[in-house]
């Protein structure tokens, strides 16, 4: 059975850092471009960041410079490391490998004071 599962979310003060994790297992990682998503209350889910297989790697405007994307294909894992972390980012986060419809369940991110 294929799957993804996000984790490494919590509470952090602004101006924080966390680091999350997707680790996939039950398919050909390598095989796929992983993208990171979001959801905040009331809005819409957007896109994040993404890396391909090939280790290229986009990111929204609003977390340029902020976020970094990474993988490791030996574990199956892709994360975001998220520094300088702003109240605007509070939301539920979510890796899919792109493409392929498959989704995490999401791990809560709050970025308060």
């Amino acid at each position: 059975q294929s799957q993804l599962v996000e984790s490494g979310g919590g509470l952090v003060q602004p101006g924080g850092s966390l680091r999350l994790s997707c680790a996939a297992s039950g398919f050909t990682f390598d095989d796929y471009a992983i993208g990171w998503f979001r959801q905040a209350p009331g809005k819409q889910r957007e896109w994040v960041a993404s890396i391909t297989s090939e280790d290229r790697t986009n990111y929204a405007a609003s977390v340029k410079g902020r976020f970094t994307i990474s993988r490791d294909n030996a574990k199956n894992t892709v994360y975001l490391q998220m520094n300088s972390l702003k109240v605007e980012d509070t939301a539920v986060y979510s890796c899919s490998a792109l493409g392929s419809g498959k989704w995490g369940q999401g791990t809560q991110v709050i970025v308060s004071s």
